[in-house]
């Protein structure tokens, strides 16, 4: 262990705390989108479970609340990249899980719904996995050079599991199935991440060409998918249920890639490739627990009935 310490390159924890920034933006944002998305719902007068409809995306357009939650979001992902320049794929990205922490307590406080013991053991256990991973990734992982071996292995399994996405959305979309909408979204960005950490490294190498190219129209394919998955997500479960399958399933993803293909894990001791293991485990389980456990699960949000003449109560 003193070993890898005293490798450490201490610019690398830089990277920590725009990360930690930038998932109070997520929970905020994710809150504002949600609040957004409920209120267009009743306007509608549709549940925009079973997929998005063109009266509900002209409808999102016009609500300062939605506005204001993918401004926040936007946000999110700029200090996200700034994270992702500094340090490893593997440190930052599970660092997301703040904004776990926080959307649990302000959903909670907004919507009057109370966290039972489960639902905490839950969340407990995923804030623990994820915090355990990424205290040892920050002592034991390293960038690597972004070949492009390494981007045609990424871009190829990308392709896989985009054709997987559609058939799911496909296959689904009618069923209001929050937790699919869930880990769609979170193995997308899971990708969109990853991608976003390959360009920077092809930035910094000095190696921007066709390759890395396809790498930022795959970013941007990712994200827009990614984000259709999480509206439906709103419509189907509550933001603290989506927040918590983003934060867990997104770093999932985007750490298996940065340690089997980007090798950033390659200097790490055999017990730390343990310790990512089984602390991920932790974290997935916590997940679960909450699409199961939590009290607005399985579209409560749904089934609130449209006010008389289509008009708002609130101008939010």
């Amino acid at each position: 262990m003193i070993e890898h310490v005293s490798e450490l390159d201490p610019k690398q924890f830089l990277g920590i705390p725009l990360a930690l920034i930038g998932a109070g933006l997520l929970a905020f944002g994710a809150q504002y989108q949600s609040r957004g998305l409920n209120k267009v719902e009743r306007i509608v007068g549709e549940s925009a479970g079973s997929g998005l409809s063109w009266a509900h995306i002209r409808s999102l357009l016009t609500r300062p609340s939605w506005v204001v939650g993918t401004v926040l979001l936007g946000l999110a992902v700029l200090f996200q990249i700034g994270s992702l320049a500094l340090s490893p794929l593997i440190i930052v990205q599970p660092i997301g899980v703040a904004g776990l922490i926080i959307t649990s307590i302000l959903n909670s406080r907004m919507s009057g719904v109370h966290l039972g013991k489960r639902v905490r053991a839950s969340l407990g256990l995923a804030v623990l996995g994820i915090v355990a991973f990424v205290t040892i990734a920050a002592f034991t992982a390293r960038d690597q050079p972004v070949t492009d071996a390494k981007l045609m292995t990424i871009l190829v399994t990308y392709g896989i599991v985009l054709v997987i996405a559609f058939a799911l959305f496909l296959a689904f979309r009618h069923r209001g199935f929050a937790l699919m909408y869930i880990v769609g979204a979170g193995v997308l960005y899971g990708f969109v991440a990853t991608f976003a950490k390959a360009v920077i490294g092809r930035l910094q190498q000095g190696e921007f060409e066709w390759l890395t190219w396809v790498c930022v129209a795959a970013l941007l394919v990712g994200a827009l998918l990614g984000m259709v998955f999480v509206q439906n997500a709103y419509s189907s479960g509550p933001p603290d249920l989506v927040v918590a399958g983003l934060t867990v399933i997104d770093p999932i993803v985007a750490v298996l890639i940065g340690i089997v293909v980007l090798h950033e894990a390659a200097g790490a001791p055999a017990w730390a490739v343990v310790a990512y293991a089984l602390s991920g485990v932790v974290a997935v389980i916590g997940v679960v627990g909450l699409a199961r456990f939590h009290p607005q699960a399985g579209g409560a949000i749904a089934e609130i009935p449209a006010p008389a003449g289509g008009a708002e109560a609130s101008p939010e």
